[in-house]
């Protein structure tokens, strides 16, 4: 092999499993499975017939679009808080099955679903393995996070479906980077230019700038996203170009990838994101739809069309509601966390209760829907988060780092306005937790040059810990499902004091 050959293999890295059909097999069974866990009694339980926590707020906007043709019009009570995509998607399961529980928790159910399979293909393209991939698969499915949140009118779930679709996304993008690298290695011709060759159009990296914009679309928290998938993609760019031998690898990234990359991640998300308010466009009677017609002030935006300046104006009223939505001195809300609890869900929140029930069997039964993350999941985050961190910069380990960026932009924000009410604000996370510990069994399950023993032991260890979280779930099920249970039974379901 010549040394531009062994160049070319060094920049690739280690390819892709063969088995491909056996991996969309397993992709596909698991997911189908998921669905199955996700679907299973979706419109239970209610509030009477009528939506629960915070679907309160989603659910009737979501009917509202479907009733105008996609837009909200309730200005008697001022409380659209949340861009339009969400509620979107919601009103299309109202639309397919009525305004009921499986009506307003169908799509979320899905995307849910769909995460599954997108978690299994991500993991074995970190991870180049099939198994692996699999494992990732399960231990979603097991996430008490995930599932609740699949199970809700709510806009969490369809938030961390487009980032983790945005994060796969860049994934493919990274690996076509270097096989176009390689090509050029390989035909001698990737150091004519000290800035290294150009790319072409990065399809990969435009599909992560439309995912991102639907992201923002769902939820504002998605432009963080925006800027840490940003920055992350011009390092592995940079990396790249090194790898081909590149005399100036960070020059050739800002000169011949950043404009491009701005365009994609930020220009295209722009425009999805304002894609998604196409109701409220062609509306006359959208809140706020004529806010500048009535403003006295004006600012430097007044070049935009009126309906773009409305859209900001409407915005900044929306930013200014979140931003003083504080906590009060007193009647805090009894659910209420602060991010620094997250990582490890020492405060989960109660979406349903009802203690008048009897359908245990017994005269006192609970009947209770918990937003809690699987212990055995998420007890291992900060371990997990520590061995990243020396992973990323310790042996410059790209999986780790990509994994820990995503994970820390789920959480880190939320650090910014301590005195805001919150809530276990951690759906997002779950997918890149699940990444990280996969990551981290992968490195005890080992190779198939580490031997017999040493991969035999791997493979136990990881196959008793998939058991654990298994069954974690399995023991969490009632509290999940608001299924019917006796008051002791509820009583152990809370390990913690701060469960309560």
């Amino acid at each position: 092999m010549s040394e531009a050959d062994l160049a070319a293999v060094h920049l690739i890295g280690k390819p892709m499993p063969t088995d491909r059909l056996r991996g969309w097999l397993v992709a596909g069974f698991l997911a189908i499975f998921g669905g199955f866990v996700r679907l299973q009694n979706l419109g239970f339980p209610t509030d009477k017939g009528t939506p629960v926590f915070d679907e309160k707020h989603y659910v009737p906007q979501a009917w509202e679009i479907l009733r105008n043709g996609g837009y909200e019009d309730n200005p008697a009570y001022e409380l659209t808080v949340h861009p339009p995509l969400g509620k979107e998607l919601i009103a299309i399961g109202e639309w397919l099955f009525g305004y009921n529980g499986w009506g307003w928790r169908f799509t979320a159910a899905v995307a849910g679903t769909l995460m599954i399979l997108l978690i299994i293909r991500i993991a074995r393209r970190l991870t180049r393995s099939t198994l692996l991939g699999g494992v990732a698969g399960v231990l979603l499915i097991c996430d008490g996070v995930s599932h609740v949140q699949s199970r809700m009118g709510m806009l969490d779930i369809f938030l961390a479906f487009f980032v983790l679709l945005a994060f796969g996304c860049l994934l493919l993008d990274r690996d076509q980077v270097r096989q176009r690298l390689a090509v050029a290695v390989r035909e001698g011709w990737a150091t004519e230019s000290r800035f290294g060759p150009s790319l072409g159009f990065r399809w990969w990296r435009f599909a992560a700038g439309v995912s991102l914009g639907l992201a923002c679309g769902s939820k504002w928290s998605g432009v963080f996203f925006v800027m840490a998938f940003g920055l992350m993609t011009v390092v592995w760019d940079a990396t790249a170009r090194r790898a081909a031998g590149v005399s100036s690898p960070w020059r050739g990234a800002i000169v011949r990838d950043v404009l491009a990359g701005l365009w994609a991640l930020v220009g295209v998300a722009l425009l999805v994101y304002l894609a998604t308010w196409w109701g409220w466009f062609t509306s006359e009677t959208g809140v706020d739809r004529h806010l500048a017609d009535a403003a006295s002030h004006h600012g430097w935006y007044d070049f935009l069309p009126t309906a773009l300046r409305s859209l900001w104006q409407y915005s900044g009223n929306v930013l200014d509601f979140h931003e003083n939505l504080k906590t009060p001195v007193t009647g805090q809300h009894p659910w209420e966390s602060k991010p620094w609890t997250w990582p490890m869900g020492l405060r989960p929140m109660l979406y349903y209760y009802d203690g008048s029930t009897m359908a245990c069997g017994e005269q006192r039964c609970v009947s209770a829907t918990m937003l809690i993350g699987t212990p055995a999941l998420w007890w291992a985050s900060l371990p997990v988060l520590g061995w990243g961190l020396w992973r990323m910069f310790g042996r410059l380990d790209w999986r780790y780092a990509a994994v820990v960026v995503a994970y820390l932009t789920c959480l880190l924000p939320w650090f910014t306005n301590l005195d805001r009410q919150m809530y276990f604000y951690a759906t997002p996370m779950a997918a890149f937790l699940v990444l990280g510990i996969v990551l981290v069994l992968g490195q005890i399950m080992g190779t198939s040059r580490d031997g017999y023993e040493r991969r035999g032991t791997g493979l136990l260890v990881m196959a008793l810990y998939v058991g654990v979280v298994v069954a974690n779930f399995v023991w969490l099920w009632p509290i999940l499902n608001g299924d019917s249970i006796t008051e002791s039974h509820w009583q152990q379901e809370l390990w913690l004091p701060s469960w309560r």
